[in-house]
């Protein structure tokens, strides 16, 4: 464990509410520690972190979040092995995105000692949070949103950035069915959509709200220009096989450069599956799924880790896919979380002890 260089006020809650809560049946980010990390960005420089009591805060109703959408965030999870010791995966990446988010964003860059201290210190006090269960981790969410004041249209003087910890269960579970999206788009060349910029989620709800009335979980974001290349599933990246052969599309000014993503294609070249970062169309989907060589979609993200999609929609007609036993989906889940959780040796040196 690396020792913390950066000066961490502590304000220990006075009571904890972890008696209250049930380990076994924990829903996905919606329990909180007892504790938070923030740190103010004032006069052109970040102050000292604190951390205080998990609790609300107070804003001004001019603070420029609310008006013009100056918010980013990260998610990340920390797991216990057998051993009790605790582990987070690849958190430097997770700090190298905050920054790209942030400087897309106009939101000043956060030092990493700031990141990776506050990591340390905040999920050291709160480590009895984490659950043992199996497919439960503690989520971690940190953010930083535009707190200054103001109504003119431009960027704010002042920030928070926050860290909050919640213990969670799976993200998903069982078949997802997903739709092909033809009339939205989540992003655009020269946009955003490669920020975790918290507006490319929003506008992501009404799409995918239309879609589950039909009967869908999520939604297949195309291109914004002739809604053919696919892009992403939902919040997540996404994979594609056909035959044997593993295929995600390239990372762009369109498309996040997930931690998962990148993390599954290392590990699908290590195993020696034949793996191709291009486009895929909606119409090589389609005839793949007609003649029989699509084997398998998946989604990739931090919080599912890897999401099977049992079928895709497309222009009214539903394509199931099959069930394989040994799929590349469950191969890299696997191979990923025993990283995570220490029950394997990690080749790539994405596992981080605290």
């Amino acid at each position: 464990m690396e020792a913390t260089t950066t000066a961490i006020n502590i304000e220990k809650a006075k009571t904890s509410k972890i008696s209250q809560v049930d380990f076994d049946n924990l829903a996905f980010g919606s329990v909180f520690t007892d504790h938070m990390l923030i740190c103010d960005y004032k006069n052109g420089s970040w102050e000292t972190p604190k951390i205080i009591p998990y609790g609300p805060l107070s804003l001004e109703p001019s603070a420029k979040i609310f008006h013009y959408g100056q918010s980013i965030f990260e998610g990340m999870k920390a797991y216990k092995d057998e051993h009790n010791d605790v582990f987070l995966f690849r958190p430097e990446d997770n700090h190298k995105r905050l920054n790209i988010s942030a400087h897309r964003m106009s939101i000043p860059e956060l030092p990493k000692e700031y990141f990776m201290d506050g990591l340390r210190t905040l999920i050291t006090l709160d480590k009895d949070w984490i659950p043992t269960q199996e497919g439960s981790s503690l989520y971690i969410r940190p953010f930083i949103f535009a707190s200054g004041k103001g109504f003119h249209a431009s960027p704010a003087e002042e920030y928070k950035f926050i860290i909050c910890l919640a213990p969670s269960g799976s993200y998903f579970s069982g078949k997802v069915k997903v739709l092909i999206e033809e009339t939205y788009s989540r992003s655009a060349n020269g946009g955003v959509g490669y920020a975790k910029a918290g507006g490319n989620y929003a506008g992501q709800f009404y799409p995918t709200q239309l879609a589950k009335k039909n009967g869908y979980h999520q939604v297949i974001w195309t291109d914004d220009h002739a809604h053919e290349n696919i892009e992403e599933a939902g919040a997540m990246n996404i994979f594609v096989r056909i035959n044997d052969v593993l295929i995600t599309a390239p990372t762009s000014d369109r498309i996040l450069d997930g931690i998962t993503r990148k993390s599954i294609v290392e590990i699908a070249k290590a195993e020696g599956i034949e793996t191709e970062v291009r486009n895929v169309t909606v119409t090589e989907l389609v005839a793949a799924a007609k003649n029989g060589s699509l084997k398998e979609m998946f989604g990739a993200g931090t919080a599912a880790v890897v999401s099977p999609i049992a079928t895709f929609g497309f222009r009214n007609t539903d394509y199931d896919l099959p069930e394989i036993a040994d799929s590349y989906a469950s191969r890299f889940k696997k191979i990923i979380t025993d990283i995570q959780l220490n029950r394997s040796q990690d080749p790539y040196g994405w596992r981080y002890k605290l």
